[in-house]
């Protein structure tokens, strides 16, 4: 096969010179230094009286808590299926409201039916890619665990990591799977010490690590060319006369 003379002299006529740009390290950097503690959103995918993800996820809390974050659990007791109400229903506002404080978020999920549970799913699938210009779980880190009855897997984390990077959220490369979970908490709902909770720990100072590491840093790290050249007022009346909002 031919290969192009090295180095390329046949240009980008394809690219859009106003919209690219170079990333530099120097940019890289918090333009405004936060003085506020990391915050984070956790949500749980149970309704049951003794559920093991919320046990989890309080386990998560206290860790993030001693670590000094912020932290906010989310109860999805009450909160429509989607497009069962509309999103000024009060318990869907809370939600979108707390993903929009967060900086970082846990996930928690029992496995049901080898994969993460409906109740998880609707809490996810109520939180837009896009409201205007907000985005409310864009640039956040994401932390992904899960409870099983049975033996360990990991299908609904997997699940999990799949709906963090659709949601364009930094999910960080560890994660928890505890098996059996009804022998792994005590009858107060405290995680019992052992390899798996220190997995737990684990997660969680990674978690805390990379939401030091990107808040404040967000929204250049997840500038994108496409999303830019989508800006332009050309492109967006483009777009709305596509859809029927506007005449060409």
């Amino acid at each position: 096969m031919d290969k192009p003379q090295q180095p390329f002299l046949d240009g980008m006529p394809n690219l859009s010179e106003a919209h690219f740009e170079v990333p530099k390290a120097e940019r890289v950097q918090a333009s405004t230094p936060l003085d506020h503690a990391p915050r984070f959103l956790i949500l749980y995918g149970s309704l049951r009286e003794r559920s093991f993800s919320r046990f989890l996820a309080y386990e998560a809390a206290r860790l993030l808590e001693a670590m000094g974050g912020e932290v906010r659990l989310y109860h999805a007791h009450g909160l429509p299926l989607p497009d069962d109400a509309t999103a000024d229903h009060p318990k869907v506002q809370e939600l979108r409201q707390l993903s929009l404080w967060s900086e970082g978020q846990v996930w928690v999920s029992p496995e049901r039916h080898g994969n993460l549970t409906g109740v998880m799913k609707s809490q996810i699938d109520w939180l837009p890619l896009s409201e205007g210009s907000v985005r409310p779980t864009q640039g956040r880190t994401l932390a992904v665990m899960q409870v099983s009855g049975g033996s360990q897997s990991f299908n609904a984390v997997n699940s999990l990591r799949v709906l963090g990077r659709w949601m364009r959220m930094i999910t960080i490369p560890n994660q928890s799977s505890v098996p059996m979970a009804y022998k792994e908490f005590d009858d107060a709902g405290r995680m019992k010490p052992g390899l798996l909770y220190d997995r737990v720990v684990d997660v969680c100072e990674e978690l805390m690590k990379f939401t030091q590491l990107t808040r404040g840093r967000a929204d250049y790290l997840v500038d994108r060319y496409s999303e830019r050249k989508e800006l332009e007022p050309e492109r967006l009346r483009a777009v709305a006369a596509d859809v029927g909002f506007v005449k060409r």
